[in-house]
């Protein structure tokens, strides 16, 4: 679809483009509140600082899609597929990003505040800084930085983070129950009040200071002893 005339139909109060094709397209800072964009092709697309407050874009395909500095909040971006885009900076409070697929993706100092990331997969994803006081249960972070994020009070329970980079990280009162944390980096991370109950930390190099105030029951700890 022609971008200028997606605009204008927008402008004149339309705002149903489900499935539409804006591959590589420019919609840099467009204002596009509220807009249904279900099942669009968004391979490539440049959507950097636009406005997608509360938008639909579950099963979109964002493959490659640029979208640092885009508000998105309280946007849907359920089963939108969203591998090596660019979101850092991205507002993404509120969002619904349940059974997402974000694999190396940059999220780097973006705000997920409130965000539901429900089995969301983001291997490999670039989370540094980012804000991660979400729902991210089941949620796959294998190999993921998130080196100086802001997990407090969070919900990983069940999630992957085996081989994580969370150096620095904030998981004060963070739920980690029966988390996989298998060779993560913990140096200098947070986990006061946190509940690592049944969480497998083998091969960790948390220190003995920083589980001191965790709730460690039934967890393996990093020498493969059984709390």
């Amino acid at each position: 679809m022609n971008v200028d005339n997606l605009l204008k139909q927008y402008a004149a109060g339309e705002r149903n483009f489900e499935g539409v094709d804006l591959t590589g397209t420019c919609l840099y800072r467009a204002r596009l509140r509220g807009i249904n964009l279900k099942g669009a092709n968004l391979v490539g697309a440049n959507l950097s600082g636009a406005d997608l407050v509360e938008a639909d874009l579950s099963e979109a395909n964002l493959i490659g899609a640029n979208l640092s500095g885009a508000n998105s909040i309280g946007a849907n971006f359920t089963h939108a597929d969203i591998i090596g885009a660019n979101l850092g900076g991205a507002k993404l409070a509120e969002a619904n990003l349940a059974k997402i697929t974000l694999n190396g993706s940059n999220l780097s100092g973006a705000n997920l505040s409130g965000a539901n990331l429900s089995e969301a997969s983001l291997k490999g994803a670039n989370l540094s800084g980012a804000v991660l006081s979400a729902t991210l249960i089941a949620a796959n972070l294998a190999g993921a930085n998130l080196s100086n994020a802001s997990l407090v009070e969070a919900n990983l329970s069940g999630a992957n983070l085996r081989g994580a980079n969370l150096a620095g990280a904030n998981l004060s009162k963070t739920n980690l129950h029966e988390a996989t944390l298998a060779g993560a980096n913990l140096y200098g991370a947070s986990l006061a009040e946190a509940d690592l109950s049944q969480a497998n930390l083998y091969g960790t190099n948390a220190s003995k200071e920083s589980l001191q105030e965790a709730n460690l029951q039934g967890a393996t700890l990093p020498d493969g002893t059984i709390v």
